[in-house]
């Protein structure tokens, strides 16, 4: 069975200022998303799904979708803030989603197969595609319910130069599983060159720069969406009636780990990351993705 690929381009991208998923980056006027399914075609995904928003649905379909419908299948999902568990309601002045795994939740009537999720305005690396179809490749006929994956990147290769980034700091074992995952905000270089950011807490953590980091590439079996919901319920009764909290997929993960639930093999990769968080940032993209052709790595216009 194809593994799917779940793309999360819900997001406006406050921070950028735009839909930046449909911004031209590649010397064609690809985006950073044609490059991710052409990496996923390559690398033996059977189909994609993105999970959008319903008021940029159609504008998305046509300028996105429609460039890889007549190579892969194509599944749309809703994010929608008022999709939740019986017995729970939008807080009144709510606006903000409930975060990534609730993005991921929007899947679960879609997606049967083992899927990978990937950030739409992130740009992951033909390799890392390459190095999680073949973990999915090695779980059989009859996958472990509860291995998960995902890709990891050292801390230092995915700072901006141009404001503070959330990431999920991670800790492995000898054996590359995952032993804890912490979502850390606001993480930056200061003027004495160390990395911090700011803990859920509020504390202040200094985080060394090879530190393993989670880039939203994560690889799952169907039975996550169940565990998932566990979660999310526990997260809402928690948290539901605050009007900016927001359940994380590190944080759904991590959980799971402690619990005894499932274990996450924590994947190396030689591929180069990087994203576009701010309007700063887009001119290393550019700049990053014109090497790769020229090196031959993508051919021009991409196909």
């Amino acid at each position: 069975m194809k593994p799917t690929l779940l793309v999360l381009a819900a997001g406006m991208g406050s921070r950028y200022g735009g839909l930046k998923q449909m911004d031209p980056m590649g010397p064609n006027g690809e985006t950073v998303l044609d490059y991710s399914v052409f990496d996923a075609i390559r690398a033996g995904f059977g189909k994609v799904v993105f999970v959008i928003r319903e008021d940029f649905a159609e504008a998305f379909k046509e300028g996105v979708g429609a460039r890889f419908a007549d190579r892969i299948e194509v599944e749309y999902a809703f994010q929608k803030l008022d999709d939740l568990p019986d017995g729970f309601e939008v807080p009144a002045d709510r606006v903000k989603p409930w975060g990534t795994s609730h993005a991921v939740r929007a899947a679960r009537d879609v997606i049967n197969e083992p899927f990978a999720v990937i950030n739409a305005d992130d740009f992951y690396g033909a390799d890392a595609y390459q190095v999680i179809a073949r973990w999915f490749a090695g779980l059989g006929s009859d996958p472990a319910k509860s291995h998960y994956c995902m890709v990891g990147y050292p801390l230092r290769n995915t700072l901006s130069e141009h404001g503070s980034v959330n990431r999920g700091i991670c800790q492995t074992t000898d054996g590359s599983l995952l032993s804890d995952v912490e979502e850390v905000v606001d993480i930056a270089r200061g003027d004495d060159g160390n990395v911090r950011g700011t803990r859920m807490d509020g504390s202040i953590l200094e985080i060394p720069e090879d530190s393993p980091v989670s880039m939203n590439f994560w690889g799952f079996t169907p039975e996550y969406f169940a565990q998932l919901e566990t979660h999310f319920i526990k997260f809402l009764t928690e948290k539901g009636s605050e009007l900016k909290s927001e359940c994380y997929i590190p944080t759904v993960v991590d959980q799971l780990i402690r619990d005894g639930a499932a274990d996450c093999e924590v994947l190396d990769t030689s591929a180069s990351w990087f994203g576009v968080t701010y309007p700063d940032d887009k001119p290393h993209v550019v700049e990053s993705i014109a090497k790769l052709v020229e090196e031959g790595v993508y051919p021009t216009p991409l196909a």
